[in-house]
């Protein structure tokens, strides 16, 4: 298989998902917090758990699935930015304006 063909696949992406939640489930509160604020910002980080909150008030009783839908929209706002990094544009969406 192709290194780039491995990198990519679905079997691959998850076991780098699994790796990365048990690394984050067994790190120090203060280091998770420390990752977070490097990587993300504090002002990123407040939009998610405010939009988290709304999501959750909201449908309560799809809780398991809205958390679902959640890390995936983080996935993919990851790689819109490594997209936007690439040199690539997204196309224009009339439901962003």
């Amino acid at each position: 298989m192709a290194r780039s063909a491995e990198r990519t696949s679905s079997a691959r992406k998850r076991d780098l998902a699994v790796e990365f939640i048990r690394q984050i489930r067994s790190m120090d509160r203060d280091k998770l917090h420390d990752l977070i604020l490097r990587h993300a910002g504090e002002e990123l980080a407040q939009f998610f758990l405010a939009y988290a909150t709304d999501l959750m008030e909201r449908e309560p009783q799809r809780a398991t699935e809205n958390a679902s839908s959640l890390l995936l929209i983080g996935y993919l706002i990851r790689c819109f930015e490594e997209d936007l990094d690439l040199g690539t544009r997204a196309p224009s969406s009339p439901f962003l304006h």
